[in-house]
């Protein structure tokens, strides 16, 4: 298997970016034992990937404040040869909006979307995905509004994810600066049209982060990064509802804490989210017929800051991006208890995103 790793390349305010650009790495899934890291392909911060349904594209978002001479971000598309996992560029557009820090395509592939952080104000860009892979031309950007209680990070708006429904096809975005979770349909020819009666509303504070669908289609996790809880919620004809809401690391802990990456294990009886700051990776039971959760399990060696995890198409195994301290770890999951059983690691420099093609 092959482990596409998105990294940073420079110094920033929150990083010290150490690497050169998109790395790479062979995952075996006898062993669990992850290969040694080569790169993949020069560019800066590409912190976020996503790859095509087919995995013959990759999209990088390049979290910068200016890119190719233009004020914002960018994104690149890439040309992946399937059997090699080698990647080649194919062009690169600007995302108008600053710092993006997450891409995703839409359930058809023919869009592809970014959140964009912003330094002042978060947005989301939409562009064209040509026959050949290449990004077309821009086709919708969204300005968010609204702040939040917390001065530091919720002064203004802030885009931290894209995420398309499984179900109705809706983009969801989470707007950390305004505890919102909002909804946008997507139309045939790359428009977005919020949904506003469809916005989820986060505890003021909580400031939402990352999200992931069960199995199901029915439930819906997101991770508050803020307050460092994951809240539950099921769908009721066009919206969702919060049914549980629960803590990522021990109360009384003691010291700071940011909740980073959420996963649902294939099974749909687990959800996982990384902790920055406690590192750890915590492990959720999810109860689907009364909708809760409840905290099992918590690993000690997941990294410094662990950013980002993936799981092997059959949850056997977990595989964790420790961004401060340049490593990747692997864990074998046991999906009867919950628990992670440490494997392998190796060297990685700032590994940001991590994606299995």
């Amino acid at each position: 298997m092959h482990l596409i790793i998105g990294t940073y390349t420079e110094q920033l305010p929150h990083v010290d970016g150490k690497a050169d650009g998109i790395l790479a790495a062979r995952f075996d899934p006898g062993s669990g034992r992850i290969g040694p890291v080569t790169s993949l392909a020069a560019a800066r911060n590409p912190s976020y990937l996503a790859v095509s349904a087919s995995g013959d594209n990759v999209y990088a978002v390049n979290e910068t404040v200016d890119f190719e001479d233009q004020p914002g971000g960018g994104i690149t598309a890439y040309a992946r040869d399937r059997r090699t996992g080698d990647l080649t560029r194919l062009n690169a557009r600007a995302t108008v909006g600053k710092s993006p820090c997450h891409v995703a395509l839409d359930r058809t592939g023919r869009f592809a979307l970014t959140a964009n952080y912003g330094v002042d104000e978060g947005s989301v860009t939409v562009y064209r995905i040509e026959p050949d892979g290449r990004l077309g031309d821009i086709t919708d950007h969204v300005k968010l509004t609204g702040s939040g209680p917390n001065p530091v990070r919720q002064a203004e708006s802030h885009a931290h994810m894209i995420a398309s429904d499984p179900v109705t096809g809706d983009i969801l975005v989470p707007n950390l600066g305004s505890d919102t979770v909002l909804v946008y349909t997507l139309d045939r020819d790359g428009r977005l049209a919020p949904k506003a009666a469809a916005t989820v509303a986060a505890v003021p504070g909580a400031g939402p982060r990352h999200l992931a669908f069960h199995p199901d289609g029915r439930h819906l996790f997101i991770v508050n990064e803020l307050d460092s809880t994951v809240s539950a919620l099921r769908r009721e004809d066009d919206h969702f509802v919060v049914t549980d809401r629960v803590p990522t690391w021990p109360a009384g802990a003691g010291g700071q804490n940011l909740a980073g990456a959420i996963r649902v294990t294939p099974s749909g009886r687990h959800v996982l989210v990384s902790n920055r700051g406690h590192d750890s990776l915590a492990v959720l039971r999810f109860d689907p017929g009364s909708s809760a959760l409840s905290l099992v399990g918590l690993t000690s060696n997941a990294g410094e800051c662990p950013r980002d995890f993936t799981l092997t198409p059959d949850g056997r195994y977990v595989i964790v991006a420790g961004q401060d301290n340049d490593q990747l770890t692997s864990y074998e999951f046991n999906d009867d208890t919950g628990a992670l059983r440490l494997l392998h690691s190796a060297v990685a420099p700032t590994p940001v995103c991590l994606v299995l093609a």
